[in-house]
């Protein structure tokens, strides 16, 4: 399975970006993806996750009411849509999947997942 993220770029505080995970294969409903980050000097942090088996969404603190996590099935594709972008959402965003339900409380831990797309950079400055 590959993963392809793309839509990271460089935006000022308060705007927008749109991140997509492509998927090199159909998204089954045992399906887990998460979006994760890597900014310079911190250890890698989950974000968002969403569960095709139930279609819950979840979401790390720093991010809520923030960020929005979503999917097109028939595209393979899942989407984060990141708005009121902060200087400190700065960092190299990731896309991984489990080919496996991953329980809940395991859905932004790294380690849950098998498959790790490239990174696509954002940053957030003025």
């Amino acid at each position: 399975v590959q993963l392809q993220a793309s839509g990271g770029g460089l935006v000022q505080p308060g705007g927008s970006l749109r991140l997509s995970c492509v998927v090199s294969e159909r998204i089954f409903k045992e399906y887990t993806i998460g979006w994760f980050r890597l900014a310079p000097g911190k250890e890698r942090e989950g974000v968002s996750s969403y569960s095709f088996w139930d279609n819950s969404k979840i979401y790390a603190d720093s991010v809520k009411g923030r960020f929005t996590i979503s999917k097109d099935t028939a595209e393979n594709t899942v989407y984060l849509q990141m708005n009121n972008l902060k200087p400190e959402d700065t960092a190299l965003y990731y896309c991984a999947a489990k080919r496996r339900r991953v329980i809940l409380s395991s859905r932004l831990s790294p380690y849950a997942y098998g498959y790790w797309g490239e990174g696509t950079e954002v940053t957030v400055s003025s």
